[in-house]
């Protein structure tokens, strides 16, 4: 057998040869391939196009590449900070200046900080998280919400400048899909609201969904679905629960599926994915047809 066979198999037979097909960037900083006709390593992302089997050889690092005199790739700088990286970086540094601001803050702001174009910034971070600025800034202010409806001795208005919101007709436009119900019945603990729930599997753990007859007005992840039930029961002291709706299970189950499909592979950090796959699991649920109504089975409490 020849030798170029040889290098052939080898390659192939190698289960790192996946990830560099697939550009896993999962895979980058676990190895490195080189091109033995240029003489160039690069990442397993790496966006040049892939040599033949017969020319790649595979390092466990950079080093061992380059002690064997390849050099590395200008494009996806495979012994350093790569683009995507860089990118990532850049993306969490802008999701904690949007915290720090309760989600009021303008794309130019943002970009400036960043030190990018406001256009090309836009780009990054919806391909990075799969939401736009906009979309995180208003996750963070609904966040910020279902913690100052719940602090005693504040009015309905001042919770809402103080999560974020810069005016009461803006909070109230997406009012009844991110609470559900109305502040003021928010603040007593869902009284005699009929909230229906349905816990299912993730990425992240198990995700807990819970709507009332006007909307979404839960959405939580955890390891312990017990826990889960139980947190949603002490948020909404006052209303009262159906689960173990086949229909409704299967609605959160479709739209946890059309999230998984396109979730981010970047790394950062988990606060930030889970707000994320929160407010895109929020979004898709909107868009699906709602498949049952309630089944007056007995609640929970």
């Amino acid at each position: 057998m020849s030798l170029n066979k040889n290098s052939t198999l080898l390659t192939e037979s190698d289960p790192r040869w996946l990830d560099i097909k697939t550009k896993n960037i999962k895979a980058d900083g676990l190895f490195v391939y080189a091109n033995t006709m240029t003489k160039v390593y690069c990442r397993p992302s790496c966006p040049s196009r892939i040599p033949k089997l017969n020319h790649i050889e595979i390092f466990d690092n950079y080093k061992l590449a380059e002690n064997k005199n390849y050099r590395a790739c200008k494009r996806c700088n495979p012994n350093g900070e790569s683009t995507s990286e860089k990118n990532s970086r850049l993306v969490a540094k802008a999701c904690k200046i949007i915290e720090d601001r309760k989600g009021d803050i303008k794309l130019n702001e943002i970009s400036i900080q960043v030190k990018i174009s406001a256009c090309f910034f836009h780009r990054i971070f919806k391909n990075i998280i799969g939401i736009t600025p906009k979309q995180y800034s208003t996750a963070i202010r609904i966040n910020n919400m279902y913690c100052e409806l719940t602090k005693e001795n504040k009015n309905i208005t001042n919770a809402i400048y103080d999560s974020g919101f810069n005016s009461c007709s803006r909070f109230y436009a997406i009012a009844d899909d991110s609470l559900g119900m109305t502040p003021s019945v928010y603040r007593k603990g869902g009284k005699d609201v009929l909230i229906q729930f349905a816990i299912v599997k993730c990425s992240l753990g198990n995700i807990l969904v819970a709507r009332s007859l006007r909307g979404i007005c839960a959405i939580s992840f955890g390891d312990n679905p017990t826990k889960l039930l139980n947190n949603l029961q002490d948020q909404f002291s006052n209303a009262k629960f159906i689960g173990n709706d086949l229909n409704f299970e299967n609605m959160v189950t479709e739209a946890i599926n059309i999230v998984e499909k396109t979730h981010s592979q970047f790394n950062l950090p988990l606060e930030i994915k889970g707000i994320v796959f929160k407010q895109r699991v929020w979004k898709t649920l909107l868009t699906i047809p709602a498949l049952t109504t309630y089944i007056p089975n007995s609640p929970i409490c």
